[in-house]
């Protein structure tokens, strides 16, 4: 896990894999059930941290809902909350959030992110990402 301050409040990461209560976390997310209250990425979707912390300065309203902006609950799961006592509620292998790029799945995040050849000649997949997250509102 790491943890980071941002704006005066804490966001812990912490990089699962091998999840295999994935589909009981979604459920008790939709229903509003979990506690703490958490919010899940597609680990496979994120080639960097930076990315998410950009995600996470943005003003939210609703918390959780706004800051996942790729919800796709699978078997390799970030999370994120303000309490250490989420690890309980994951049964799956925590790793270091170092192995993150290297399980980010390269084709699915340009096609995703809508990232093409030509932007990659001047910048990373990260820094494409993070430019899509950080000019969400003015588009």
């Amino acid at each position: 896990m790491k943890v980071f301050e941002i704006n005066g409040n804490t966001l812990s990461l912490t990089l699962f894999i091998d999840v295999t209560n994935s589909k009981e976390l979604k459920e008790s997310m939709q229903a509003g059930k979990l506690d703490p209250e958490v919010s899940f990425l597609n680990a496979s979707l994120i080639p960097d941290v930076f990315p998410v912390l950009v995600a996470a300065c943005k003003p939210l309203s609703p918390v959780h809902s706004e800051f996942v902006y790729s919800y796709l609950v699978s078997k390799h799961v970030m999370f994120f909350s303000y309490d250490y006592a989420v690890k309980k509620l994951i049964d799956g292998k925590e790793i270091g959030l170092e192995e993150l790029e290297g399980r980010a799945d390269q084709a699915r995040i340009l096609k995703h992110y809508k990232i093409f050849g030509p932007e990659l000649g001047i910048s990373t997949i990260a820094d494409a990402i993070t430019c899509r997250v950080a000019a969400q509102d003015a588009l």
